[in-house]
């Protein structure tokens, strides 16, 4: 199994737990919304350091 493919996989988890456990993507605006903002830009820079380390 590739590192970006664990990435993604520990993503969605934590989007599942965002969702059922926080309740991240209720009707209502809150700074939880930025959790799932921030979530999604460590997925980038995970994926982004992934693939670098596994080019060389």
């Amino acid at each position: 199994m590739s590192k970006s493919t664990i990435v993604i996989i520990i993503y969605i988890i934590g989007l599942v737990f965002g969702a059922l456990v926080l309740d991240i993507w209720s009707a209502n605006t809150s700074p939880k919304a930025l959790l799932g903002i921030s979530w999604t830009a460590l997925l980038l820079i995970g994926l982004f350091f992934t693939e670098k380390n596994e080019k060389k």
